[in-house]
C-alpha cells in the first residue's frame, strides 16, 4: 500500500466519487454532518481518510468525499492506494468517538449527561422549534466542546438537573437546560426553592406550579399521562411552562403541550410572589 496527503477539491472529489462502484448505500445524515464540520472549519487532517483498492476502486470515504462536494470547501484528506480488496470487510467496523468521548479525554466527569445537555442546549439555542430528532440534530465533538467553552455554567446546572430527575423523573438534560437558561436569563430570582418544591413536593397546594410539574413528570414516568416518551425537548417545554407561572405568581393545574406547539420564553414578569413561594390565582 501507498499513502499521500492531498488536498483535496470538490471537483476532484466528484470525480473520486465515480470509482466507487461497491460501497455501502450512502447516508444522507452522515454527509450532512460531515458538510457542517467542513463548513464550520472543524475539519481535521487524521490517518482516517480515503481508500482505492488494487484496481483503483474506491473502497473506504465516500462519505467524506461526498460531504467536500457538498461543502464546496477543498480539504487535506490521507490517500491510500492499492489497498487489498478483502480488508474491505473490516473497515469501519470500530466504535466511533462520541461526544461522551470527547468530554471525558477533556477530563469533564458525569460526561454521558454532560453530553446531552450540551446537544441539547445547541438545539434548544439555534432550533428550539425543530423536532430535536434525525440528522437535522446531530452535533459535532466539536461543537459539544465549543459550547461548553461558551456555557461553562452548564456543568452547575447539571448537578441540579440530576437533582431533580431523581425527584421527579423529569430527563437530566432537560432540567439541566430549564436550570440553567432561567438562572442566565433571571439572575434576580433565587431558584432554590423552585427545586426544592419540585423534588419533595412538600407542603405545595393544588395549583402550585412545582407540583403540576412535579406530578406530570411522574405520570409521564409511570405511564399514567398521555404519553410514556422519554422525550426531552417535551419535558423542557413542560418545565418552562412551569417555571413561567411560578415566576409570576400564577396557579397552574395542568400542563398540555398541543401540537406543533413552539419553546416558551423564559417569562420576565413579577416576582413579587416568590417571597413566600405560594402562587397567586391567574
Amino acid at each position: 500500500m501507498q499513502m499521500e496527503v492531498l488536498h483535496v477539491s470538490p471537483e476532484l472529489a466528484a470525480e473520486w466519487l465515480t470509482r466507487n462502484t461497491g460501497n455501502r448505500p450512502l447516508s444522507k445524515s452522515a454527509v450532512q454532518q460531515l458538510c457542517g464540520q467542513i463548513q464550520r472549519g472543524e475539519w481535521q487532517l487524521t490517518h482516517q481518510g480515503i481508500a482505492f483498492d488494487e484496481d483503483g476502486v474506491l473502497i473506504d470515504g465516500q462519505h467524506r468525499l461526498a460531504a467536500i462536494v457538498k461543502a464546496g470547501i477543498a480539504v487535506p484528506l490521507t490517500v491510500t492506494y492499492d489497498v487489498p480488496r478483502a480488508s474491505f470487510t473490516v473497515m469501519d467496523t470500530g466504535r466511533k468517538r462520541t461526544g461522551r468521548d470527547a468530554l471525558a479525554l477533556a477530563g469533564e466527569t458525569n460526561a454521558v449527561h454532560l453530553a446531552a445537555a450540551l446537544r441539547g442546549l445547541h438545539l434548544y439555542l439555534n432550533a428550539p422549534d425543530s423536532a430535536w430528532s434525525g440528522g437535522a440534530s446531530m452535533t459535532s465533538n466539536d461543537q459539544l466542546l465549543t459550547m461548553l467553552g461558551e456555557h461553562p455554567g452548564i456543568r452547575e446546572a447539571l448537578q441540579h438537573g440530576m437533582a431533580l430527575n431523581r425527584g421527579c423523573r423529569i430527563t437530566v438534560t432537560a432540567a439541566s437546560i430549564g436550570w440553567y437558561v432561567t438562572t442566565r436569563a433571571r439572575p434576580d430570582i433565587d431558584q432554590s426553592s423552585w427545586e426544592e418544591g419540585i423534588v419533595t413536593g412538600a407542603r405545595l397546594e393544588p395549583g402550585d406550579p412545582r407540583l403540576t410539574l412535579r406530578n406530570t413528570m411522574l405520570g409521564l414516568a409511570t405511564g399514567r399521562a398521555h404519553r410514556r416518551r422519554d422525550d426531552s425537548r417535551e419535558h423542557l417545554l413542560y418545565y418552562l411552562k412551569a417555571w413561567n407561572a411560578w415566576a409570576e405568581g400564577r396557579a397552574i393545574k395542568l400542563l398540555r403541550r398541543s401540537p406543533n406547539e413552539t419553546m416558551p420564553r423564559i417569562s420576565h414578569g413579577t416576582a413579587t410572589a416568590l417571597a413566600h413561594g405560594v402562587p397567586q390565582n391567574s
